[in-house]
Parts: C-alpha cells; sequence; structure tokens
C-alpha cells in the first residue's frame, strides 16, 4: 500500500529545499536561459505531481490539515515556477 503521508513529507522536504535555492540560482549572473528553461519544467512537473498527490489524498478522504498541507505544497511550486518564468521573460527582454 502507498504511504500517501510519507510522500507528502518527503514533497514538503523538496519544497522547502527549492525554496532555498531557487532564489539564489536565479540571482545567478552566469545562470543560462537554458538552464532557467530547464529549471522551469522541473518545477512545473513537481507542481503536478504535487496536484496530482492532493487529489488522491482527498480521494482517500485524509483529514483537512493533510489536505491543508498539500495545498500549500502545491502553491509553493507554483509561486517559485512563475518567479522562474519572470526570470525567464526578463532574459528574452
Amino acid at each position: 500500500m502507498t504511504d500517501w503521508l510519507e510522500i507528502l513529507a518527503e514533497q514538503e522536504a523538496t519544497g522547502a529545499r527549492m525554496a532555498r535555492e531557487v532564489p539564489s540560482m536565479l540571482d545567478n549572473p552566469d545562470i543560462g536561459e537554458a538552464q532557467v528553461k530547464a529549471l522551469f519544467s522541473e518545477l512545473e512537473k513537481q507542481a503536478d505531481f504535487v496536484e496530482k498527490l492532493r487529489m488522491v489524498l482527498e480521494k482517500v478522504g485524509h483529514d483537512f490539515p493533510v489536505i491543508t498541507a498539500a495545498e500549500r505544497l502545491e502553491e509553493r511550486y507554483a509561486d517559485l515556477a512563475a518567479c522562474v518564468a519572470e526570470k525567464l521573460k526578463a532574459m528574452r527582454e
């Protein structure tokens, strides 16, 4: 049986690490457009995965705090992806 709470905990740890690392990556003057595109793509994949995880947690009837944690994580990845998209847009101007 899949331990969805363990997966959520792992995703929360990854999300916290990404929240610390992404801003410094974007501030690096040597970062290239291809790297920013790749970062955006990975963040989008994470956001999609967490969205699916949240839906599964809702479907199996987990408690509201668990669903709320999944929603916050989904928002974190979406916010990080938006920051990366802004950097990519600025690079192209």
